[in-house]
């Protein structure tokens, strides 16, 4: 029998969730890096990194905020966990700890190690939602804002398939209390875009592509 290779994708996550490069910096024990992801996914999640619960589930955005994020969105359950549609990849990819105001920053290795090669393999993600400071100062042109709420401010001029959020936890309640512009303005917009992006046809190979051009 010919043993057949896995899939691009398939080898590059199950290598992502074997890392173990910041395992001795870790405050909790074993490492158990968090990524979701398939090569059909529409929309794709850039978080900061997992909190304790991801940690002990294994499942992403198993709390509360990924209860507010969904209801951002305006998608449920079984859509947000549906990796065919929607890919999450976190800022960092294990849960790094507590530290005196929360959880600890994501893991500086995470991204530089992992982030270029997964979004690689992702060539139908049309729309890429930078939830936090992290993702969005990774992401996002430099200079475009001063800070987070800026950014959000000045989402409708965020570089084409990147859209800035503001991270989900409690304290976003706060926060859009005092951005009222926020729920009126973003809101239904983000909920419009992942919409059209989740019903949209898929792109086609670059390949498929050029031998459809070639019989043109």
């Amino acid at each position: 029998m010919i043993d057949t290779l896995p899939e691009p994708l398939e080898a590059l996550l199950a290598e992502i969730r074997a890392c173990r490069l910041c395992a001795e910096t870790l405050p909790h024990g074993e490492p158990r890096p968090f990524v979701a992801a398939s090569a059909t996914a529409r929309l794709l999640i850039i978080g900061q990194a997992p909190g304790s619960r991801v940690h002990a589930s294994g499942i992403g955005w198993d709390d509360d905020s990924g209860d507010r994020l969904r209801g951002w969105l305006g998608i449920d359950k079984a859509v947000f966990y549906d990796t065919a549609k929607v890919a999450q990849m976190p800022s960092g990819f294990c849960y790094p700890g507590k530290g005196d105001g929360g959880d600890l920053p994501p893991r500086p290795e995470c991204a530089p190690r992992w982030h270029g090669a997964l979004l690689r393999e992702l060539p139908q993600v049309r729309l890429t939602l930078l939830v936090g400071q992290y993702a969005q100062k990774r992401y996002l042109p430099r200079g475009f804002a001063p800070n987070l709420t800026e950014a959000v401010r000045r989402w409708r001029e965020a570089p084409e398939g990147l859209f800035p959020l503001p991270h989900p936890a409690w304290r976003s309640r706060l926060w859009m209390a005092k951005h009222p512009w926020f729920e009126a303005e973003v809101l239904p917009d983000l909920r419009r875009r992942v919409a059209a992006v989740l019903a949209a046809a898929p792109l086609r190979p670059a390949v498929e592509q050029a031998a459809v051009h070639q019989k043109v």
